[in-house]
């Protein structure tokens, strides 16, 4: 009986479709443009924005800080007043994510960005940690 269990066992798993497992629940989605003249488009910004589950205009200012350029949302699109290479701008994004959205603690992406006073706090809504950001928006 214990032999034609393990038969029609290994014959369901064997009839199962494939299935892609990612090591990771939350991946930042890379920057995708174009340079036009002397501007960078970044096609995929509100899709970036929706990711991380942040406001585009505290995303924007950071972004503009970080790269020391001007910058406007055109639409779906971000453009950046200058050419800069995709990987600066990747590192940048990624560089956002760990500051203002990953909790400290369970390193999940599941935070509420508040302002209590004249700090920003990060609350993770999955361990309950709560801690202020160092860096202004």
């Amino acid at each position: 009986m214990k032999e034609k269990y393990e038969e029609l066992l290994k014959k369901a798993y064997s009839e199962l479709p494939d299935t892609e497992k990612s090591k990771e629940r939350f991946e930042i989605p890379k920057a995708q443009g174009h340079v036009e003249g002397n501007k960078t488009i970044i096609s995929n910004f509100n899709q970036i924005c929706l990711t991380l589950r942040r406001e585009s205009k505290q995303i924007l200012k950071y972004l503009q800080r970080e790269l020391a350029t001007p910058a406007s949302i055109d639409g779906p699109r971000l453009v950046l007043g200058r050419k800069l290479p995709p990987d600066l701008i990747n590192k940048k994004i990624t560089q956002y994510a760990e500051d203002f959205v990953l909790c400290k603690e369970c390193k999940k992406p599941d935070t509420k960005l508040t302002k209590e006073a004249n700090t920003y706090i990060i609350k993770c809504m999955a361990c309950g940690a709560r801690h202020p950001v160092k860096a202004k928006i």
